[in-house]
């Protein structure tokens, strides 16, 4: 949609709806296809020989989507040349997610009709096209502080308390401190972060990155302009439900696998807390783990299921429904409860396309897990659990794994790539399409009823 000098609403030709979003997605598809060429040569691999063509395709859309899903140990099967690659596609898929999506909804705002525009502006806080090249800076600024204090406090921890030379600490701190900031799960070690489970210095940092790169720019950007000022709807919204999940997770998790053995089940009381709260922090988006997810019980299984599905912040590294389109269902479901006409939070009314392009996001996302869990489990031998939780995991950009990646053959790796392509550029694409075409019809069809329940 875009208007006209008086403000009236004219529908935008369908080139125009989809260019911004083409533009991020072909960028996407670039760095996957520019990373599988670099990890494809011989160089990039430790030992003599290369890598097969699906896993260089398969370990560079999980860097460039942030996802974090491998079928090979990454600080075992790479050369120092084929880290460093991977490491610069996670930098530049993180950073593409924030300033590409970023920059695509200030475009998208600025083509929505006037009095579209100044409710948006009021109800969301959103901003003006002259200041996208702030905002950009304020992002990249943003992530290489945050990664550089990570990568700092890990580095120092590895140096002192770990026996690395100070070389290979600062390469174990930098990798891991830019993969948990872009919330893309990738370590250097074969068992993830499992040898670092008793170690409060290493996951704790790790953990809070992970927050903080997974809460979006739209709320970062006004936690750093409105000191005084009142935050917008979305951010309020962003804010109390990720504190919620913060909340609630870790203490879920930790009921369900207390008394495991081959989790939490055989360690001391700090180290069940503090391994609680990294399973509750990393479903959401990291793809990080310090318990074997292989020895988890189907239920726990479950539970992260649910997790990964929701997902982190809008423009943010984490993927997901977003916990915001989480907010819009529950609350439409509370004003149906209680009779209420409108979904409203803290005195505003949410829009009727609001409501309905959050089911949409819902259907969407269900329908591509639906899918894929019946294609991997016909492409491969896993069970219902494992194939749900691994397409869950890709779809999510989440990374997080039963333990089945590896062995799920070509066709299984390149569908779970293809997923990760698609849980990635897919919301904001469809985001995009669904906010340009709106449009105000002059006439409405006569109310049918059909029977529900």
């Amino acid at each position: 949609m875009a208007s006209d000098p008086q403000g009236t609403p004219r529908r935008v030709p369908i080139t125009r709806l989809v260019r911004p979003t083409t533009y991020v997605a072909a960028a996407f598809l670039g760095l996957v296809l520019l990373g599988t060429v670099l990890l494809f040569l011989p160089i990039a691999r430790a030992g003599n020989g290369g890598t097969d063509l699906v896993t260089a395709f398969f370990t560079s859309a999980s860097a460039v989507t942030v996802t974090g899903l491998t079928v090979v140990s990454t600080g075992e099967h790479w050369s120092g040349f084929g880290e460093a690659v991977i490491l610069l596609l996670i930098q530049a898929g993180g950073l593409g997610i924030s300033t590409g999506t970023a920059i695509v909804a200030i475009v998208v705002f600025r083509r929505l009709g006037l009095r579209a525009r100044l409710y948006t502006s009021t109800e969301s806080g959103n901003v003006a096209l002259g200041e996208v090249g702030s905002i950009v800076r304020g992002v990249a600024v943003l992530t290489f502080t945050v990664e550089a204090v990570i990568s700092l406090v890990l580095t120092l921890r590895f140096w002192k308390s770990y026996d690395y030379d100070f070389g290979s600490a600062l390469w174990h701190g930098v990798f891991h401190g830019v993969s948990s900031f872009n919330n893309a799960g990738f370590t250097l070690y074969s068992d993830s972060l499992v040898g670092f489970a008793n170690d409060g210095l290493v996951l704790m940092p790790i953990s809070l990155a992970v927050i903080v790169g997974g809460i979006g720019v739209p709320v970062l950007y006004e936690l750093s302009r409105r000191r005084r000022r009142q935050l917008s709807l979305h951010s309020r919204v962003t804010l109390w439900m990720s504190g919620g999940l913060l909340l609630l997770a870790p203490l879920v998790l930790a009921l369900s696998e207390w008394t495991n053995p081959g989790t939490l089940g055989d360690m001391a009381i700090g180290e069940r807390l503090l391994n609680s709260w990294f399973l509750g922090v990393n479903p959401r988006s990291a793809g990080f783990n310090a318990v074997d997810y292989a020895e988890m019980r189907p239920e726990t299984w479950l539970l992260n299921d649910m997790l990964m599905f929701v997902g982190g912040g809008s423009v943010s590294t984490a993927g997901g429904i977003r916990v915001t389109t989480l907010a819009v269902l529950l609350l439409v479901v509370r004003a149906q409860a209680r009779g209420d006409r409108d979904a409203a939070v803290n005195g505003r009314r949410l829009s009727k396309d609001l409501t309905q392009q959050a089911l949409l996001v819902i259907v969407v996302f269900a329908v591509l897990t639906i899918g894929g869990t019946l294609l991997l489990m016909a492409l491969s031998d896993v069970n219902t659990g494992q194939a749900l939780f691994e397409v869950i995991s890709a779809v999510s950009t989440c990374g997080l794994s039963t333990g089945v990646t590896p062995s799920l053959g070509n066709p299984g790796e390149v569908l779970l790539a293809l997923l990760m392509f698609i849980g990635r550029v897919g919301p904001v694409t469809l985001a995009t399409a669904l906010a340009l075409r709106q449009s105000d019809t002059r006439y409405r069809y006569p109310e049918g009823r059909v029977l529900l329940g």
